[in-house]
């Protein structure tokens, strides 16, 4: 397997494994193809980067150089963009519990936009805005219901979900009512995110037209973002709709629909990150032992749950190859298993496989979102490297973790007493 002129077997051997490989070329592409179709004549656009899906700060710094806005939920990923050089206007800070050291940091850092989520939080805002004598733009982020029909744990606007709140609820009036006049936080319009994975572009639509019809009894222009959660290849089954339709679809949609409903808007937002990422990135693993049972047989791979949790979170289906053996036949249904002391440390159950033997690069496809950003420590494992490959060449961009870096954080400290 070659991935930008790189042999993935030598990559492996360089860096060792496991180790998440990004095509960096391949994601220069899907961003630009983002931003220059996102476009409207009638009101301003504007891509944000959702950085959860994968964030460091050499891809920070691409998503810089390719001119898109950034989409923060946590201090820490504040302090990626900042270390990044990411200009700070530009960022948007999501979350349904920002800590007040999180925003007391977005405030002094000068962070364009808050997403609030609940008027808790609105409340806090102000007054620490007020206290640091500054001017922040914010967002509400609405349930608008829409059923993206995708598992229910990254579905994010069922009435029941956690976050956001109703339009023109008791929470959506005292919301409006706090900001209306103040000179510290600044209305600017409203959020909604259907969830995550979904291919059905109609639930897009929707979406935009029960926000717009919440924009409608407003005077002036205001801010709308419609979120992201756009579908990705994982395998075969899975039908994304391609960036350049998807894009021109919801921008021709929300022309339509803001000339339907006779309202105006100031910007129209969208937050791809997995989009972006997904396929742009796969993992490599060296398998170690195999196993056969009289039910099933076992690749045993050098990583699993601690660098992938997304099978044994919710189920998420990959597909794979091994590096060198593609052109072989497949004759073996194997479970590919990673090293975790846990029964749900499977990576992909019951594919068909070439026979494998020990030393084997297995490189799973499609991991460049949610798996470095959700990989962990459990069983005291290493968090892998990272790596770029552009036109023959590759850079590391994150080291893996050492046993040292494993307990830099341990103190044998000292009991005092807590008055």
């Amino acid at each position: 397997m070659v991935i930008s002129g790189v042999d993935v077997n030598k990559l492996a051997d360089k860096f060792g494994t496991p180790l998440f490989v990004y095509d960096e070329n391949a994601i220069i592409d899907k961003m630009l193809c983002y931003k220059n179709n996102f476009k409207s004549d009638l009101f301003e656009t504007r891509v944000l980067y959702a950085s959860k899906a994968f964030s460091c700060v050499e891809m920070i710094k691409l998503v810089k150089n390719c001119g898109l806005s950034l989409d923060v939920v946590s201090g820490g990923e504040l302090y990626v963009a900042k270390k990044a050089g990411f200009d700070m206007s530009e960022v948007y800070f999501h979350g349904n519990n920002k800590s007040t050291d999180e925003l007391n940091f977005a405030l002094k850092e000068n962070v364009g936009t808050i997403i609030v989520d609940n008027f808790c939080e609105l409340e806090e805002l102000k007054k620490l805005a007020e206290q640091q004598n500054k001017q922040i733009k914010v967002l509400f982020r609405l349930n608008i219901g829409v059923d993206a029909h995708t598992h229910k744990y990254i579905s994010t606007t069922l009435f029941e979900s956690k976050f956001g709140f109703m339009p023109n609820s008791e929470e959506f009036e005292k919301c409006l009512a706090l900001c209306m006049g103040d000179k510290n936080v600044v209305f600017d319009g409203f959020h909604c995110h259907i969830g995550s994975q979904v291919f059905e572009i109609n639930a897009y639509k929707l979406a935009v037209e029960k926000m717009v019809a919440v924009l409608k009894q407003f005077e002036k222009p205001l801010t709308l973002n419609i979120g992201g959660g756009f579908g990705v290849k994982y395998t075969d089954d899975d039908k994304p709709v391609e960036t350049s339709l998807l894009c021109k679809t919801i921008i021709g949609f929300a022309e339509s629909e803001l000339e339907k409903q006779k309202v105006k808007i100031k910007k129209l937002l969208i937050e791809p990150g997995r989009s972006i990422v997904a396929e742009e990135g796969v993992t490599v693993y060296t398998v170690g032992y195999t196993k056969d049972i009289p039910t099933k047989s076992f690749y045993f791979v050098d990583g699993g749950m601690t660098d992938n949790i997304r099978p044994a979170l919710y189920q998420a289906k990959y597909t794979c190859l091994i590096s060198g053996k593609e052109n072989l036949p497949k004759t073996k249904k194997v479970t590919v298993a990673g090293k975790c002391c846990e029964s749900g440390d499977i990576l992909i159950e019951d594919i068909m496989l070439p026979e494998a033997t020990k030393g084997d690069r297995l490189v799973v496809l499609s991991t460049g979102a949610y798996g470095y950003s959700m990989s962990s420590n459990y069983n005291k494992a290493s968090v892998p490297a990272v790596v770029f490959v552009k036109d023959g060449k590759a850079r590391e961009v994150v080291k893996r973790q050492s046993y040292d870096d494993l307990i830099c954080c341990d103190r044998d400290g000292e009991y005092v007493e807590i008055r």
